[in-house]
């Protein structure tokens, strides 16, 4: 049983390290990019291959990231916890483990799927590491960048599936980079005195009162809805989803201006959850109308579909 409990503590740490709530997002669009590229019955060695290749990447990245953060990390109150600064595991055992996981990543998307997947991978770990990392102490554009990192795993499953990318992995980055706006300002806005601890320039530590953070949580979450909408336009998706994207982007933009009227904790906690549910939502609408709109029998067919998004 201490064997057990001593692999079972290993593998929650490395967990950690991993940020594998995270990772599990970065998967989720992957598989939608492929899902919305793929042109007749879904190739699921191809996308088991390409979601494999994706996490370990993604999970080498986010490590990578812990890895040269520890000392801020160490300073705030809600990472300090984490494994590196906790001392739970080493910094050495981490770096190990970030680059050997980011590398089997990348070759494993050049072997088994294209070197576009891979490249694309590549770009991501390259982009987290060399310049997202070193600006967040510097500048609050900080988070435009990481929100260009977390926009590509669409496009990395697109890649997988196709081996292009076409409209649709444009229209699902899109969608991605503009909702992390949102999605991460409400938190930072949260933790505003963590993040002034760990010495990171968010955008709600570089101008305390919050009035250009509000205003560009309202503006980026009401811009989603007609940015949504293109995956329709380009004939990705049917009405179920067309319908369903407007609801939740209505939600959304309530949940937002709610915030920006209260500038409460309590309204950047719901906005934060409710930001959540809204992409988690919405990946299922792509998935389950794009599919249902391109079996056999039903109204257009996905080779259809397909030409018009790599138009």
């Amino acid at each position: 049983m201490t064997v057990v409990r001593a692999v079972a503590r290993r593998t929650s740490l490395y967990l950690q390290l991993t940020k594998a709530g995270l990772a599990a997002l970065v998967v989720a669009t992957t598989v939608v990019g492929f899902v919305v590229a793929s042109d007749g019955p879904l190739d699921l060695p191809r996308l088991l291959w390409t979601v494999l290749g994706t996490a370990l990447a993604a999970g080498g990245s986010l490590a990578l990231n812990q890895w040269l953060e520890v000392e801020p990390d160490g300073r705030m109150e809600r990472t300090r916890a984490r494994p590196l600064p906790s001392r739970a595991l080493e910094r050495r055992e981490g770096l190990v483990l970030a680059i050997a996981l980011a590398g089997s990543g990348v070759m494993l998307l050049a072997w088994r799927v294209n070197r576009l997947a891979a490249a694309l991978a590549f770009a991501v770990i390259l982009t987290y590491a060399v310049v997202y990392t070193p600006l967040k102490p510097r500048t609050s554009l900080c988070t435009l960048v990481g929100a260009v990192c977390g926009a590509i795993p669409p496009m990395i499953g697109s890649a997988g599936a196709s081996g292009r990318l076409g409209a649709g992995a444009w229209i699902l980055a899109s969608i991605l980079f503009i909702w992390q706006v949102p999605h991460f300002l409400s938190l930072a806005w949260l933790y505003r005195e963590d993040y002034a601890r760990g010495g990171f320039r968010v955008l709600p530590v570089v101008e305390p009162s919050g009035r250009v953070a509000f205003q560009a949580i309202v503006l980026y979450t009401l811009a989603l809805i007609p940015v949504t909408l293109g995956l329709s336009i380009a004939g990705a998706a049917g009405p179920l989803y067309t319908g369903g994207s407007v609801v939740l982007g209505a939600l959304l933009a309530f949940a937002a201006v709610e915030f920006f009227r209260l500038q409460s904790n309590a309204s950047a906690r719901r906005l934060f959850a409710g930001s959540i549910v809204y992409m988690a939502l919405l990946l299922a609408l792509v998935v389950s109308d794009r599919l249902r709109h391109t079996t056999p029998g039903s109204p257009g067919t996905r080779a259809e579909a397909s030409a018009r998004l790599a138009e």
